[in-house]
């Protein structure tokens, strides 16, 4: 039997030549590959988006796979499939996938208080950069937060700390009782499988995704060998923001990787490939309705009915809905520079992976998502997706 990442390499090198190919979408319609490099030029013309490159999946295997623009508009350096972008927020999905594996191993589970992996209180511990957990001292809340907490984002924690005047991290609200997107849920847990486990991160994505799905240019900290390949995040006028070349290794937002390695990723998730079914399960069954008017911002402070036919949910690492096709997951990036989104119909065995080096590439997800794969139904006002027009 052949090997599935061996199939979608093979495929990988096959779709660019595949220009008249009809690319399958979830009504049943069919859209040329040269149709939709025309649609995603003028899309990118009009809204100024530097670069993106895009992998559309039929049969969980990527039918088209192209990169378009640049990688750097200064120079003209053009983006190509194996340009190393900012990951964003893509970083939680491949952070969850590790989570399961770890409590797959029994290492840990989903609903033991996080604490209870831990040698001394929360609080002692002295992280790098001075991102402890001293702030919490006097809140014991802190001792109620879980695994599923904090991969569902009702954790009760801020995005960001920095994100407040002061930077101290505080708790929210009573811990597993409301949704609030948490950076800071998943840093926690990330702190507490390094402990529990007694292996970084990063050791545990190169045991557990960036070695077995041979992702070469993937890593949650900037590495030598990919500062050739590397885009520049754009602003809105199209102007290169300088590179980012932090180092610090978060698995809420760090993650730098390529199209081609995201397709191997993507790709497993499509086909519940390396989990057990128990974790596929866990992660695709909604763990609580979401009726914010929009995911950030003060509209997500406002309870509205407006997702209920797509009974809007999250799992864990992913967002979730229902449509006549079948469910679907879906999850965004962004960051300055950078903005990303991915969504697959496991009925269907369709998705797209769109990654943007640029401010404005959430302004033509709305029309991309619609003439890629005729996916409707993508909440794009909960996202922010406002077209451009």
């Amino acid at each position: 039997m052949r090997h599935p990442l061996i199939i979608l390499s093979a495929a990988l090198l096959l779709v660019s030549t595949a220009s008249a190919q009809h690319i399958a979408r979830i009504d049943g319609s069919h859209i040329t590959a040269d149709s939709l490099d025309c649609r995603i030029t003028r899309l990118m013309s009009r809204a100024n988006v530097a670069g993106l490159c895009i992998a559309v999946f039929n049969k969980n295997t990527p039918v088209y796979h192209k990169a378009f623009g640049y990688a750097n508009a200064q120079t003209k350096a053009p983006l190509t499939t194996g340009s190393v972008l900012y990951g964003a927020s893509f970083s939680k999905v491949v952070f969850t996938y590790i989570a399961m594996k770890v409590i797959e191993s029994g290492a840990m589970d989903l609903d033991s208080p996080l604490v209870s992996y831990l040698d001394k209180p929360l609080y002692e511990y002295q992280l790098p950069g001075g991102k402890g957990y001293a702030d919490l001292r006097t809140d014991q809340r802190y001792q109620k937060i879980t695994a599923r907490m904090c991969l569902d984002h009702t954790s009760g924690l801020p995005n960001y700390r920095s994100d407040y005047p002061d930077g101290r991290l505080r708790i929210l609200f009573e811990p597993g009782s409301r949704y609030s997107y948490s950076g800071e849920g998943m840093c926690l847990l990330q702190f507490v499988i390094e402990q529990a486990t007694g292996k970084s991160l990063e050791e545990l994505c190169e045991q557990k995704v960036f070695h077995p799905m041979h992702m070469t240019h993937s890593s949650f900290m900037l590495r030598e060998h990919m500062l050739p390949h590397l885009a520049y995040g754009h602003d809105g006028s199209g102007h290169p923001y300088p590179l980012r070349m932090d180092s610090d290794i978060d698995c809420s937002a760090s993650m730098r990787t390529t199209l081609d390695d995201y397709s191997h990723f993507f790709g497993y998730l499509m086909q519940e490939k390396g989990l057990k079914k128990s974790g596929y399960k866990e992660m695709f069954t909604p763990q609580l309705r979401l009726r914010s008017r929009q995911q950030f911002g003060p509209n997500s402070n406002i309870e509205v009915a407006d997702n209920d036919k797509i009974e809007l949910s999250y799992g864990l690492g992913v967002v979730l809905m229902q449509t006549p096709y079948g469910p679907a997951f879906f999850k965004e990036g962004r960051v300055s520079g950078f903005q990303h989104y991915c969504i697959a119909y496991p009925d269907k065995d369709i998705g797209v992976i769109i990654m943007t080096d640029s401010d404005n590439g959430e302004s033509i997800f709305k029309a991309l998502l619609e003439a890629s794969i005729a996916d409707t139904f993508t909440p794009w006002y909960w996202e922010n997706y406002i077209p451009k027009e």
